[in-house]
């Protein structure tokens, strides 16, 4: 196993690349301590493979990215914020589509929440990302090395076979990498909806992100605009993985929904009514896969153990012997 560097070329650019996918699935916070497992998952085969299209940054893109902007259903005080922003864009990439087998309400619910599954990924030792809520629809996140931001859900609209979120969020990076600190703020729309499903019936999901970066100082815009293809395609690599666990973790709600609800209940920074929330959404995906595809006696007895689920969670991200620290818990 190969474990991602927190630094490397990116060193300068985390406020950017934390950014953009922070408030997606904080995939950011993975990306800082994401261990790459040298055999697939059965989640992989749930996902479309990531290959050479790391998105765009073309002119037609942003334009309709602009146009998708529901600014005129947002606060006055939001519509400023991220009018602010798109006027002084340092960089905008339209990151690819990604299709992958997700339950639709674990999605919806990990989009709204994403305190939740960042809890999961600290209770996994996965990540040492925190997101925490200081407001209605806002969190405060530190990534563990340096960065820190504001996140704030501008915008939100849920329709039962998708919908859309606006982030804008405000961070800031201080420590080795960089000689003075970093500031920046993005613009992130999320958009999802419900694809074709999986052959085996499982449901899939097609998410898309376009994110707007406002990087403070023209010399650090010069710098980003030159480093853009490697930011690109690790905010993209990023994305792709946190669809493979979203993915891990939708199979272990159909398969094994009280591991879930177990494991729910022992997130130590989430509600009490999130906790019951994901319970039930594992036990909903749980009945509605068995409506459509009975397992046999075989399978129900090996995905009924809640302490094999943490395990299988955390294999791809953890080398072998955080593994068994994990195991052995």
């Amino acid at each position: 196993m190969q474990k991602s560097l927190p630094g490397s070329g990116l060193g300068y650019f985390r406020v950017a690349l934390h950014s953009i996918i922070s408030a997606v699935f904080l995939t950011g916070g993975l990306s800082g301590s994401i261990c790459q497992a040298a055999t697939r998952t059965p989640a992989d085969a749930a996902v479309g493979t990531l290959g050479t299209d790391w998105g765009s940054s073309s002119r037609h893109a942003r334009q309709r990215a602009e146009a998708a902007l529901p600014l005129e259903k947002m606060t006055a005080a939001d519509r400023r914020a991220i009018e602010t922003s798109l006027r002084s864009t340092t960089l905008y990439r339209r990151l690819p589509v990604e299709l992958f087998s997700c339950d639709g309400d674990l999605l919806s619910f990990g989009l709204e929440k994403p305190e939740t599954i960042v809890d999961i990924w600290r209770l996994l030792g996965i990540s040492r990302l925190s997101l925490d809520p200081v407001g209605p629809e806002q969190w405060r996140l530190a990534d563990g090395y340096g960065t820190v931001g504001l996140l704030r859900l501008a915008y939100h609209d849920r329709r039962p076979d998708g919908g859309m979120l606006v982030f804008h969020g405000r961070g800031a990076y201080t420590g080795p990498l960089s000689p003075k600190n970093l500031t920046g703020n993005c613009v992130l729309m999320v958009r999802y909806r419900e694809a074709e499903p999986m052959t085996d019936g499982r449901q899939r999901q097609a998410v898309q992100i376009d994110a707007f970066l406002d990087m403070d100082g023209i010399g650090l815009e010069i710098v980003t605009r030159t480093l853009q293809p490697l930011i690109a395609r690790s905010a993209a690599a990023n994305l792709h993985e946190i669809c493979l666990f979203m993915a891990s973790l939708s199979d272990a709600a159909m398969n094994n929904p009280e591991g879930v609800a177990t494991l729910a209940g022992r997130l130590q920074h989430t509600t009490a009514a999130d906790r019951q929330t994901l319970a039930s959404i594992a036990r909903n995906a749980a009945h509605r896969q068995h409506r459509q595809q009975v397992a046999s006696p075989a399978e129900s007895a090996e995905n009924t153990d809640p302490d094999r689920l943490t395990v299988d969670l955390a294999a791809r991200w953890l080398p072998s012997d955080e593994l068994n620290q994990v195991q052995r818990r």
